[in-house]
């Protein structure tokens, strides 16, 4: 064949292969993060492991079809915390003022344990906290509390032991606390390391945040087009809209 045909039908096809390339960059050009800002001034956040039954909610789907049929609408839904073979909650559990479980302050191994773990609690004024294990102190003004670890931002700074380019990478979903007082829920789309999860909520500004847990992780996010209604948990987490 002519050289001189040659050259432009090999520069076409780099074109084509360019043109395709993008595209598919673009079509893929979604956000890392699945997030929610909870404006606890609005909306109603709370932590739901059983029903009115009794029975385990188990999935994120059972959790909005049950406030459905109880006139709330769920916005915002995910998993809150690790738990253990029979689905209780792993480590502190505080649910309508009432503590279900016990602040766990053992040692061990697993993710749960890598210190400093923490617990992000609810008060009766309507705020939100995120504190280490130790420093937290039971009382009548904390209306929902999980425990869950390690943290991700401690006082601004991500955890000590997290490192950049590290292997271990997981689905990871997590809690932290804006400046404004809002709380970010949020969990990524892709397997990630616990250093760039973590250097997600304190890019945010969250001075304080929580891992939850990791590759069983679950989002309700409709209003983001992420509307996951399975999985098999302890105790999740929503944010809910009287309806």
């Amino acid at each position: 064949m002519n050289k001189r045909k040659v050259l432009p039908l090999v520069f076409l096809v780099v074109s084509l292969l360019a043109a395709l390339l993008v595209l598919g960059q673009a079509v893929g050009n979604r956000p890392a993060f699945i997030s929610y800002r909870a404006d606890l001034r609005r909306t109603s956040l709370k932590l739901y492991w059983k029903d009115d039954r009794n029975r385990r909610f188990g999935s994120l789907g059972n959790l909005r079809n049950w406030l459905t049929g109880r006139g709330e609408t769920l916005v915002f839904a995910m998993n809150a915390g690790m738990f253990n073979p029979v689905y209780a909650p792993q480590g502190l559990f505080i649910e309508a003022q009432k503590t279900v479980a016990p602040l766990d302050t053992a040692a061990g191994t697993g993710n749960f344990y890598l210190r400093p773990n923490g617990v992000f609690y609810l008060t009766t004024d309507n705020t939100a906290h995120i504190c280490r294990t130790p420093d937290f102190r039971s009382s009548k003004n904390v209306t929902y509390a999980t425990q869950s670890g390690p943290l991700l931002v401690i006082d601004g700074r991500i955890h000590p032991a997290f490192r950049p380019g590290s292997a271990n990478r997981q689905i990871r979903n997590g809690v932290g606390l804006l400046p404004d007082g809002r709380v970010l829920l949020a969990m990524s789309r892709r397997k990630i390391s616990f250093y760039d999860f973590a250097d997600y909520f304190r890019k945010t500004g969250c001075r304080q945040a929580l891992y939850l847990d990791g590759f069983v992780s679950r989002t309700y996010a409709p209003a983001s087009g992420h509307s996951q209604n399975d999985g098999d948990f302890g105790v999740i987490i929503g944010v809910t809209t009287p309806r």
